[in-house]
């Protein structure tokens, strides 16, 4: 099995398919993990396996996440395109 694309190829712009393992928002918060309803309550529970990598389940503009900073519920990850 080859590891996934540390990027966002051409044919998936927003990110959908990523499946990589940065866990740090473009403001330098760490992820909170996807398995976790602290501090942020979710419904995305389903991705209860992916640790705290950002993800795009719900076609946002790019990956994303939830933050372990109280202050900030979600932020954007600065996933590099291919």
């Amino acid at each position: 099995v080859s590891p996934p694309l540390e990027c966002l190829p051409n044919s998936d712009l927003r990110g959908r398919q990523y499946y990589g393992t940065q866990s740090v928002t473009e403001t330098g918060d760490t992820c909170q993990r996807w398995d976790s309803q602290s501090p942020f309550t979710h419904s995305f529970s389903y991705l209860g396996d992916q640790e705290n990598y950002c993800r795009n389940p719900d076609s946002d503009l790019k990956p994303w996440c939830f933050t372990t900073n109280v202050n900030r519920r979600y932020g954007y990850c600065n996933v590099p395109y291919c």
